[in-house]
Order: C-alpha cells, then sequence, then structure tokens
C-alpha cells in the first residue's frame, strides 16, 4: 500500500533540482524493493520508472528492504528542504512481520535523523500490538488517545454549525442529542444529520430530536453497525450478544462466558479474534468492552429473544 504513494511523493521530489538525484536513486530503490518482494506479496503493485540499482533494497527481505527503502526516500526529501509523512489509517490491522517492518525503518530514520515521520490512527489495542511487535515502539511513538468528545466540546459541534446557518436549538433537545451520542463524534455526525432533516423550523426542539431518532439509528444499523456484524462468525456473535446481555460493558471476560455457560478458555481464542476484527478490546487485564458505544443496544436488536443462547 506504501509503494505507490512513496512512487508518486519522489516523483514529484525528482523536480526539484537539489534533490532530484537521490530522488531518482529512491526510485530505483523503489523498483528493485517491489520486484523483490513481488513473490512473497503478490499486491504490490508499482510503476517501474528506472532500473533497480543492484544491492538497494531488493534482498527480498520485508524488514532489510523497507528499513533501506525509507532512508533513500528520507533522504531526497532532506536534500529537497522538506519532509516525508506517512499517513495510514486502521493501523492495528497491519500484519505484525509488517509493522515491525514499518517500526524498524522509521527508528533507523529517527537515528541518521531524517525528515520522516508517521501519523497512524487505530484502535486501543494499537499500542500493544506495536510493543509486540518491537520492544522499543513506545520509547519511539507517542500515543496520544482520541476518545468521545465531552459533553460542552459534543453540544458546540452540534450547537455552533447550527447557529452558522440561522438556525437555534433548544437545550432539552441538544441534550438529549449528545445524551444518545455518548460523545462519539460520528454518531454526532448522524444524529445532527437526521435532526436537520426532521425539523421543520428554527429552533430544533426535543421532539424533533426524538422524531429524527428511529431515522437515525436505522441508518446506523445498515450501515455503521451491520457492516461489523456480517463479519463475524456464529460463535462472535453470540459472544458479543452475551456481551450485550450485560449492559455497555467493560465486562469481565468470566461474566461474559458464564452468560454462554462456557468456560472462559474454550472462548479465549473467539475473544482474541474479536480484538483483532477491531469489534472489542481490553480496557484492563480481564475486562472485554465494545470498541464503539451503541454496539450493545444494537447486538439486543438484531439477536433479539434467548435463541441466540442456545
Amino acid at each position: 500500500m506504501l509503494a505507490p504513494q512513496l512512487r508518486q511523493a519522489m516523483l514529484r521530489l525528482s523536480r526539484n533540482a537539489k534533490a532530484k538525484a537521490l530522488a531518482e536513486r529512491a526510485l530505483r530503490a523503489l523498483a528493485g524493493f517491489a520486484a523483490a518482494l513481488k513473490i512473497k506479496y503478490k499486491d504490490i503493485e508499482v510503476g517501474a520508472d528506472f532500473d533497480p540499482e543492484p544491492g538497494l533494497a531488493d534482498n527480498g527481505d520485508l524488514e532489510h528492504d523497507l528499513q533501506a527503502l525509507i532512508e533513500t526516500v528520507g533522504a531526497a526529501a532532506q536534500k529537497a528542504g522538506t519532509a516525508l509523512a506517512l499517513f495510514v489509517d486502521e493501523l492495528q490491522y497491519v500484519e505484525e512481520e509488517q509493522l515491525a517492518a514499518l517500526i524498524t525503518a522509521l527508528h533507523r530514520s529517527a537515528q541518521r535523523k531524517l525528515p520522516v515521520v508517521l501519523v497512524g490512527a487505530g484502535l486501543p489495542q494499537l499500542r500493544g500490538q506495536m510493543g509486540r511487535a518491537k520492544s522499543y515502539a513506545e520509547r519511539l511513538f507517542d500515543f496520544p488517545e482520541i476518545g468521545p468528545l465531552n459533553k460542552a466540546d459534543a453540544g458546540s459541534a452540534i450547537a455552533k454549525p447550527l447557529q452558522e446557518q440561522g438556525v437555534e436549538i433548544q437545550p432539552a433537545a441538544l441534550r438529549r442529542i449528545v445524551e444518545q451520542t455518548h460523545g462519539y463524534p460520528y454518531f454526532l455526525q448522524e444524529w445532527g444529520k437526521h435532526a436537520w432533516d426532521a425539523a421543520a423550523q428554527s429552533p430544533i426542539t426535543r421532539v424533533d430530536i426524538e422524531r429524527a431518532e428511529k431515522s437515525t439509528i436505522a441508518a446506523l444499523d445498515e450501515s455503521f453497525f451491520r457492516v461489523r456484524f456480517d463479519r463475524l462468525t456464529p460463535l462472535e456473535k453470540r459472544y458479543l450478544r452475551a456481551m450485550a446481555e450485560l449492559g455497555p460493558g467493560p465486562h469481565r471476560s468470566g461474566d461474559i462466558t458464564e452468560v454462554l455457560h462456557r468456560k472462559v478458555t474454550e472462548l479465549g481464542p473467539t475473544r482474541s479474534q474479536l480484538i483483532v476484527k477491531g469489534m472489542a478490546w481490553s480496557p484492563n487485564h480481564g475486562d472485554t468492552a465494545f470498541t464503539v458505544p451503541l454496539f450493545d443496544e444494537f447486538m439486543r436488536r438484531i439477536m433479539p429473544g434467548n435463541e441466540w443462547k442456545k
């Protein structure tokens, strides 16, 4: 996934007179990198603008080759008086071997004081994943936590855009949105959209919000929640439904398995897979929580009754 983006960056740098030679060398490194790893990672697709330079990022070992490639790219950026910034979303889905290679490459660049930086986003388990991939990762990176907005900021996220359009919202209506969304930014967007559609005039009232809730929840069920649900195995669905039976969480693993009349050791692999899939995370040892709010309510809606326990 990085290869085509690095190619574009180097092509831009190759138009810089100061960095032209190093950018072209980086493009040769990229050609060797892609060719050497094509057998192992068949999804590497990148145009070759130059012939590979023998011995440069072409050993076929991901960790060593990526380190050499990023170093070469970083040197070109440095010569141009700019920086290379890698932006990667959902970083928790990167396989450990590839994550370790990326960390090693960034560590080497930092040691050489090259202007290369990674800005990554991921679920809370990412810190632990990076620590397992490379023990020094926690010293190399900052891990700021981005959670739900507090009540004041959540309220502003709704009220301020309305005010800019000359529309007011009643305090009771605003409180209802903040309560229902738990300050989760995407939910605020959805509640705001449907509230706007439901209201006939200013100010938006609590009645408007309550009228909009059905369409909001239906939209989330069909898109946001359903996409995640459909990725699960039957046993994983039952595990999450057992969590939902206990409430929003977090919950002790033993309490969850007790609902299913199973042992913790039996369902340990299921819990691990849910964490890998980004459906759950462990805020503390032995605890399990949903990664997004309101998922417990969705699970109760989509798997009602008690048939799921069988």
